[in-house]
């Protein structure tokens, strides 16, 4: 499974820094996936959602270490892209 493209949306909400969608062979699509900026740096986070009991859970997530490696440093390759750091700018990498 190859990741061909990253589409980021920068926004200025505290330590959310961006959202991203990642495309996988041109198939399929996981939105919602975030920037964000925690206490040791930038992180990728997966699309979650909040349970009945307060806890999050993800929605979508990769199996293999692998594939988490190559989704987060996709996402923050085209949030570092150069010429791109104004708040709500869209970004939209082919990888």
């Amino acid at each position: 499974m190859e990741i061909t493209s990253v589409r980021l949306v920068r926004l200025s909400a505290g330590k959310l820094r961006a959202l991203a969608s990642v495309t996988f062979d041109d198939e399929f699509v996981v939105h919602q996936i975030r920037v964000i900026h925690g206490s040791t740096g930038l992180f990728v986070a997966m699309p979650a959602r909040r349970t009945a009991s307060g806890a999050y859970r993800d929605i979508a997530h990769p199996v293999s270490a692998s594939l988490r490696s190559k989704v987060q440093a996709a996402v923050l390759a085209a949030y570092e892209a150069p010429g791109v750091g104004e708040p709500s700018d869209k970004v939209e990498s082919e990888v």
